[in-house]
């Protein structure tokens, strides 16, 4: 039995080589991510510009990392940041520590936080990684920053992809609210339907507001 038990290791190698192949030839090719992929996070504004983040720090709190560091500030009574009374005046995330758990998300009262389809952020320094609300915040017109210098890694479109696992899970499974937008609209993006077998309507068709 022993002098045939390379020929027998051998076998299990040839018969894998004509089986069809369940890895892809990554970066040249990438899967498509699902809509509740949770990549790094991104502070949301309104269409009018308005920060969504309103300074009540549950995402810190909430965090099992203990990764985000939120300190609120009192709004300007002549320039308010945001509609409430608050508004994220610092704002960090560790992602060296992040679990990418999306709890932060769950927590936030305004959707102000939420995960794009970004997940490759390596970096050669441990500060690069440590985002700031700079890094963090989208611009008025919807557009999301990225510190890293963009490579044939990184696909800057992904971040666009901002706030589907907020849509993705609106409903709570609830027929009754199947079809039913449950989120604000975000800058740069409007009013997005839902995501695709969770609203009645015939694909392409909108929803009346």
């Amino acid at each position: 039995m022993g002098l045939f038990a390379p020929i027998a290791g051998f076998g299990v190698t040839l018969k894998q080589m004509f089986r069809k192949r369940v890895t892809i030839t990554y970066p040249k090719h990438k899967r498509v991510k699902p809509q509740r992929f949770h990549g790094r996070h991104v502070l949301n504004r309104y269409p009018d510009g308005m920060e969504k983040c309103i300074g009540c720090e549950l995402c810190a709190g909430i965090c099992p990392a203990r990764c985000i560091y939120v300190r609120g500030k009192d709004n300007p009574a002549d320039a308010p940041v945001s509609p409430g009374e608050r508004y994220g005046f610092i704002y960090e995330i560790n992602m060296l520590r992040c679990i990418f758990c999306a709890m932060c998300v769950e927590a936030c009262p305004t959707e102000a936080i939420t995960m794009t389809h970004l997940f490759e952020m390596s970096v050669s320094n441990r500060a690069d990684a440590i985002y700031t609300r700079g890094e963090l915040l989208m611009s008025p017109e919807g557009e999301v920053p990225h510190p890293q210098p963009a490579s044939k890694l990184i696909d800057l479109d992904e971040l666009r992809q901002a706030d589907g696992w907020m849509r993705a899970t609106a409903s709570s499974g609830r027929a009754a609210y199947e079809g039913v937008r449950g989120w604000t609209p975000t800058a740069g993006a409007g009013h997005r339907p839902p995501e695709r077998g969770q609203s009645e309507h015939p694909e392409g068709e909108e929803e009346s507001d």
